[in-house]
């Protein structure tokens, strides 16, 4: 046991006695300090800061979920929870660049410091990449709210939804349109569409407060024209379609009014996104015009290659033109009452089949231009706080020249117009607002079509026509709120008169709102409209300056519910009586009696047809800044028209009785949004006098009784955005009709055989399955 205790003593160490070392006395006071101040700075920035707030959308300031939040140059990083919040824990103090983004929103960068233990808040507003840039919310009722509560059939699209749908292929803002209730559109190639069994001409075409004509890029006098909408979407606001009985500021319409508004430029800094896709590159840039910013600028170029696209796919079609367009703004307030706006749009279009002229027949369009400028200038003015007024003048112009493989001339014209408008808002008070407006629109028009024969070489003038006219308008409409908001009427007049014809005409509208509880709303809307022809009709070698309006009475009851705060259900019926149809009787062959009644060369343009539509259509959508968004619609309606001078009755030639619109857009990954477009048509009927013989067709006494295929379409978009520290990048791809469903339209009637009644006419194929991506960059 000793040894033992020997043994563990020898492993244990002596006591240390540092008075017997002179220089671990010296060194320790210097060691205790240094050891002091390290602990005290390590104390310090143990005391770390933290970064949180919530992100909200600027339209309406709903939270945004799964938004990208991140410091640059950093680790911290995160995703905004269901209530748009996010927090960034054990942050050293320092300067950083707060970083928000997603998908389909601009890019959103704050600085600033954190000091040492700081708790820093944020507020953040994205706006749509399509939206002025903006950090404050703009405060709705709700994502359904609309423009105008005396409107009781409108529908709005919001900038994601419009872009989504707009095609990545087309990129066309009316393509959006195209897939609301009601719209029936069942060509590839044409932007322009049908409402509610009406053609696209009885539809007012309104871009900031301008009544326009033919804002297109098409090939003008083809049998079956393509167009595509000369407005670049990205410079848009808002899209408002009015259907049925409209606002009584809307004239020369008799079915529905399309109202677009360009958005004004940043404020806050200069800034370029630009996009190219597989058939057009476009670019628009926007910024400040002054350091107090005041003012804005935006500007806008696309130019196309579409044309080539269709020839390498071997697809012979009137679309494939190429196009080039500069859309320009500038906006200032000259003081807080004063407000002044300058807006231009040129754009061109051409086609070119030259190197297929030796297959082209003599009448067939082998070259072509069309050339639209637009300038509008605009002041608003606020006298009084209850009182606003807007001014403007505008000037457009159209003008376009078809050739034949031999570059004679097959078609052209010109078109202007000069238009001043006013328009102002009195508030009595809160609840009773006073509408009025006026208009003046200096027209004129010719143009003229030729055909051409061989042996001899000879030419025929089929139509020539010159003309000026002034079109004259104005509106009063007064409106109400009672019993606390739950009732809304609206009571308005319209005159309209124009200076060929000579005919006045007064146009009433009412419109009823009732809210029986808050998620419940009831409208009610009746009117009288009237549309003049065109110049061209007037003083065409067919028309008469004695031809009377076109007239509509339009009547809308809807039943709107909301499931929840983002989801609603709509159920709307409508009637539209028309009168006065413009119509060219016995212009069609057909059969009388089994023979053959073959056509006088000129039959006159008369107000020859009325008739009526009438249907119901069904709208069940969500409306979200977050994940899921989109509608299913289905509408069944039926338009007939009777023509009392040849004493028939048949369909009209965009009676279509059922259409169903499908549009769903998902929000997957903070960088990726999906979305699909899914379109049914049961299909129009083949204009003319036609029916059914074997595998062909022959003349018949009954006109449009044999209609074209059904029209099925389905899209496939996936936007991917790529998010850098200055900029960001977001790739496009689509696939246009993934089923690659064989869609035809009929394109023209090519005559018939004069004794046994064979009609022979073209059909056109749409577009087959067809990939397509794009990217955008915005700096």
């Amino acid at each position: 046991m000793a040894n033992v205790e020997e043994h563990k003593h020898t492993m244990v160490n002596p006591p240390i006695d540092l008075s017997y070392n002179p220089a671990v006395r010296l060194r320790l006071p210097v060691f205790l300090s240094l050891t002091f101040l390290f602990c005290m700075a390590s104390a310090e920035a143990g005391v770390r800061g933290e970064v949180r707030g919530v992100v909200l959308d600027s339209r309406g300031g709903e939270p945004l979920a799964r938004i990208q939040v991140r410091l640059e140059n950093t680790t911290h990083e995160t995703v905004t929870d269901a209530q748009g919040r996010f927090v960034l824990t054990n942050v050293e103090a320092g300067d950083y660049d707060l970083r928000a983004s997603t998908v389909g929103y601009q890019l959103l960068e704050k600085r600033f410091t954190l000091a040492a233990g700081e708790v820093k808040e944020f507020e953040i507003i994205l706006s749509l990449d399509t939206s002025r840039r903006t950090d404050k919310v703009e405060v709705k009722s709700g994502p359904f709210e609309v423009s105008r509560e005396d409107s009781p059939s409108e529908l709005t699209l919001r900038g994601s939804e419009a872009k989504n749908l707009a095609s990545v292929l087309a990129d066309d803002p009316l393509r959006s349109v195209q897939a609301l209730p009601g719209v029936t559109s069942n060509d590839d190639f044409d932007s322009r569409f049908s409402l509610r069994g009406a053609p696209f001409h009885n539809i007012g075409f309104y871009l900031d407060d301008v009544n326009l004509h033919a804002p297109f890029h098409m090939v003008e006098a083809e049998s079956s024209p393509g167009s595509l909408t000369i407005i670049n979407g990205d410079t848009l606001e808002t899209i408002d379609l009015h259907s049925g009985a409209f606002p009584a500021r809307y004239g020369d319409a008799t079915a529905g009014a399309l109202d677009l508004v360009t958005r004004e430029g940043s404020r806050k800094k200069p800034t370029l996104h630009a996009t190219a896709s597989a058939s057009n590159a476009s670019m628009v840039a926007e910024g400040p015009l002054d350091e107090q910013r005041k003012g804005d600028w935006m500007v806008s170029v696309r130019k196309s290659y579409l044309q080539y696209l269709l020839n390498r796919l071997n697809i012979d079609s009137a679309l494939g033109f190429g196009f080039f367009d500069a859309e320009g703004k500038f906006s200032y307030d000259v003081n807080p009452r004063n407000h002044l706006s300058l807006s231009s749009i040129y754009g061109t279009s051409a086609l070119d089949r030259s190197s297929a002229k030796a297959r082209l027949g003599i009448n067939t369009i082998t070259t072509s231009d069309y050339h639209y400028t637009l300038l509008n200038l605009g002041w608003r003015y606020t006298p009084a706080d209850r009182f606003l007024m807007t001014n403007r003048a505008a000037f457009m112009r159209e003008n376009f020249n078809d050739r034949n493989p031999a570059e004679s001339p097959l078609a052209g014209g010109n078109y202007g117009e000069l238009v001043w408008n006013t328009s102002g808002t009195w508030l009595w008070s809160e609840e009773t607002p006073l509408d009025f407006g006026a208009s003046v629109r200096h027209l004129h028009e010719d143009g003229f079509s030729n055909q051409y024969q061989f042996n001899p070489t000879a030419v025929r003038t089929l139509d020539q026509s010159r003309g000026r006219g002034l079109r004259a308008g104005g509106f009063v409409e007064q409106s109400w709120k009672a019993a606390h908001g739950h009732i809304h009427l609206s009571a308005g007049l319209r005159w309209d008169r124009h200076s060929v014809d000579g005919v006045d005409h007064l146009s009433p509208q009412v419109s009823l709102g009732f809210l029986p509880r808050p998620s419940t709303r009831i409208n009610f809307g009746w009117g009288r409209y009237v549309e003049y022809p065109d110049l061209q009709n007037f003083f065409s070698r067919f028309g008469s300056v004695r031809l009377l309006p076109e007239r509509a009475t339009n009547l809308v009851v809807a039943v709107e519910q909301d499931l929840d705060p983002q989801t609603r259900v709509r159920v709307e019926c409508y009637e539209r009586q028309d009168h006065d149809l413009l119509f060219r009787p016995f212009l069609e062959p057909r059969t009388v009696n089994g023979v053959i009644f073959n056509p006088p060369l000129d039959p006159p343009i008369r107000n020859a047809l009325h008739g009526q539509s009438h249907g119901i259509e069904v709208f069940l959508q969500r409306r979200s800044a977050n994940r899921l968004m989109g509608w299913v619609s289905y509408g069944w309606g039926v338009s007939r028209l009777q023509e009392d001078e040849e004493g028939i009755s048949f369909p009209s030639d965009q009676d279509q009785r059922h259409t169903a619109n499908v549009f769903l857009s998902y929000r997957v990954r903070p960088t990726v949004n999906l979305s699909v477009r899914a379109l049914y048509g049961s299909g129009f009927p083949i204009p003319g006098f036609f029916k059914r013989q074997g595998v062909g067709f022959v003349l018949s006494d009954s006109r449009n009784q044999v209609r074209q295929d059904s029209y099925q379409r389905t899209d496939f978009r996936i936007n991917k955005a790529y998010i850098h520290n200055r900029w960001k990048m977001t790739v496009y791809g689509e696939v246009v009709n993934l089923f690659n469903r064989r869609n035809t339209v009929f394109e023209n009637f090519n005559g018939y055989n004069g004794a046994t009644g064979q009609a022979f006419f073209n059909t056109l194929r749409l577009f087959p399955i067809l990939p397509s991506a794009g990217v955008g960059v915005e700096f």
